[in-house]
């Protein structure tokens, strides 16, 4: 009988998806193209609902067009991008938790405060989770969909002087499109290293972030220890006390996949919504 019911939902699942492209196709608010594995995405973060999955995928591409500098207008190997990528880590991790939990790292590995340029650091961001999205999560199962987010903050060297460099509007539009926009299911937001002033820290960035997020937010003031148990150590770098290689090997695979995706993150067709009015004229266009 399992395998009945594994086969109509496999039905279900490749029925609902062939709507949903044919829709994205022929929806004015969307891009013109979106990526299998990523429509794929949204209909499992909306539990595999299609009219919820709709709505999802409306707002992400509203928001997206809202803020052009943060997630269209980008080159992950310009100047920008180079210099974030010079002082900070954006780490996907490789595999999934036993909760199939995709994991992610982000830290600094150069602590001086002038280093830090918010906007440009919130755009690479989603470059590298943009490529992601795109990618499968374990290679060894490679049908298997991460079920959820799990992200890992390390704020050593954070001081106030970081925080004073935070562009609000930025911050705004980050979490926003973190609460109600994501392709995926936020479970865990993880603060390891935490500054004796935290509580400053907090107070700045509280106001917007929603209770709902904020709920998730868990604070290792002690010792990365507690972190183990929520993620295996065998999935952090061995800086971390892990096995899954060093910052500086996952730093470069990376970097590769964001050399390798360059062309789809720059592609407008996968992210640029056109005027309703200029689609319409070029479609009349080719009936000329």
């Amino acid at each position: 009988m399992s395998g009945d019911s594994e086969s109509e939902n496999q039905l279900r699942r490749d029925r609902d998806l062939a709507e949903l492209c044919e829709w994205f196709a022929c929806n004015e608010n969307l891009p013109q193209e979106i990526e299998p594995l990523l429509l794929r995405r949204f209909y499992q973060c909306m539990y595999g609902n299609v009219e919820d999955t709709k709505k999802l995928i409306e707002v992400n591409y509203a928001l997206r067009n809202k803020h052009p500098h943060l997630f269209i207008k980008r080159d992950p190997l310009d100047e920008d991008s180079r210099r974030t990528f010079d002082y900070a880590d954006i780490l996907p991790l490789p595999g999934l938790t036993p909760d199939n939990y995709k994991v992610s790292l982000y830290c600094f590995k150069d602590f001086e405060p002038s280093k830090m340029h918010h906007t440009e650091d919130t755009r690479a961001f989603f470059m590298v989770t943009d490529c992601r999205f795109i990618t499968v999560d374990d290679p060894a199962r490679p049908e298997l969909l991460s079920e959820g987010e799990v992200q890992i903050f390390d704020m050593k060297g954070t001081t106030m002087r970081h925080i004073s460099r935070l562009t609000i509007s930025t911050l705004r539009a980050y979490i926003k499109f973190l609460q109600v926009a994501f392709p995926v299911r936020l479970k865990a937001i993880h603060m390891i290293n935490c500054p004796t002033y935290l509580d400053r820290i907090v107070s700045v960035v509280k106001p917007f972030i929603s209770d709902e997020v904020f709920r998730l937010i868990r604070f290792h003031t002690s010792n990365i220890d507690s972190l183990y148990t929520f993620v295996p150590r065998m999935m952090l770098p061995e800086e971390y006390g892990g096995c899954a290689g060093s910052l500086a090997t996952l730093r470069e695979q990376t970097q590769k996949v964001l050399a390798e995706k360059r062309d789809y993150l720059m592609d407008p067709n996968h992210w640029h919504v056109e005027k309703p009015e200029k689609r319409n004229g070029k479609s009349w266009k080719l009936f000329n």
